[in-house]
């Protein structure tokens, strides 16, 4: 079996592992694809992931700053969260038979022995390949349901990665109007094809003035930031109205530097929401969870109504990881989604 692991910042190698004995109630998977996550996934990468100097006391819900037991060490082996596979072999009475379509998260790894609660069946009429974007999906509804969007409302989207894509064809399915927020050409470009009435460049651009400026002086309804940068969430927080929601789904890394809360956060009375796939809001936890989430992004997509597939840029080998990592971390204006497509090797 073979596994991407790093074994420190910005190293990369594909590691041959001993494969795992089936037990009872499991499922040995052979991954198709593994899409790589631009976000989370470069935090390990990078070295910048909070849980490689501190340990997250789950009972507490704390994180702790005992670096002698930090929760995730080098190397990080089968990182990743948005695969499909073929099923290889079921344990009796795990509802799977070999041949069978799945999607689960398991990391990037050739092959893996999965838990059958963990599996789903790929939906009929759908892409295996758009199957591994149910969690990244999952993480663009999450954050439009935080949003609680309206019909006709103004939302501004900061961060065109393939999750604020997602998350832009999202709103404009919900009667929105968009409006994307990014640094770079090309994903400005995307978002325009995907429905965004306008796109700004953070860069040359005075975002929240332009914003006020189409809205008539108001500004937006909400803001969605999805860059998990901070002078972003900064923007984002200027560009609502008074009142306004601001709903931070990225991945924040260090201190909070270009975070003024002072300003127009506490003069604008703004309402600022996280969003993280762990849960849902919690005034739609009686309804939603994890599964519905994952469930309704593929539903939605088998449909036609999103098309996650559009997205993918690059269908490299295993082998090519360590390519794709570096692509992403130094010229992320070249790609979007990067897919590990273990069917060419």
């Amino acid at each position: 079996m073979r596994v991407v692991q790093f074994t420190g910042p910005r190293q990369v190698e594909l590691a041959e592992v001993p494969a795992e004995p089936l037990g009872e109630d499991q499922v040995r998977v052979r991954t198709r694809f593994s899409g790589i996550s631009a976000g989370t996934e470069l935090t390990a990468y990078r070295g910048t992931n909070p849980y490689l100097t501190r340990r997250w006391n789950a009972g507490l819900r704390l994180f702790t700053s005992d670096a002698d037991v930090p929760g995730l060490r080098y190397p990080v082996a089968g990182w990743g969260y948005s695969e499909a596979g073929e099923v290889v072999e079921a344990a009796p009475g795990t509802g799977f038979a070999a041949g069978d379509q799945v999607w689960g998260i398991w990391g990037h790894r050739s092959e893996a022995v999965v838990p059958a609660e963990k599996l789903r069946p790929v939906p009929d009429g759908l892409d295996p390949l758009a199957a591994s974007f149910a969690r990244v999906g999952a993480v663009a509804l999450n954050a439009i349901l935080a949003a609680d969007l309206h019909l006709g409302e103004v939302v501004a989207i900061f961060g065109q990665g393939v999750i604020g894509l997602l998350a832009t064809q999202m709103a404009r399915r919900s009667g929105a109007e968009v409006i994307a927020v990014d640094g770079l050409a090309p994903r400005r470009a995307e978002a325009l094809k995907a429905g965004a009435v306008r796109a700004f460049d953070p860069a040359g651009e005075p975002v929240a003035e332009g914003v006020r400026e189409y809205t008539g002086g108001a500004g937006a309804d909400v803001a969605i930031e999805l860059s998990g940068v901070y002078p972003a969430l900064h923007e984002a927080i200027r560009t609502v109205t008074t009142g306004g929601r601001v709903v931070a789904a990225g991945f924040y890394q260090d201190e909070g530097l270009g975070l003024r809360l002072g300003e127009e956060f506490h003069h604008n009375r703004v309402e600022l929401v996280s969003s993280q796939i762990g849960g849902v809001s919690a005034r739609l936890s009686g309804r939603w969870d994890q599964a519905r989430l994952n469930e309704t992004f593929l539903r939605l997509s088998a449909r036609g109504a999103l098309d996650p597939v559009s997205l993918v840029t690059h269908r490299l080998p295993p082998s090519h990881a360590g390519e794709a990592y570096r692509l992403l971390d130094t010229d992320p204006g070249a790609a979007l989604q990067i897919v590990l497509d273990f069917d060419q090797e």
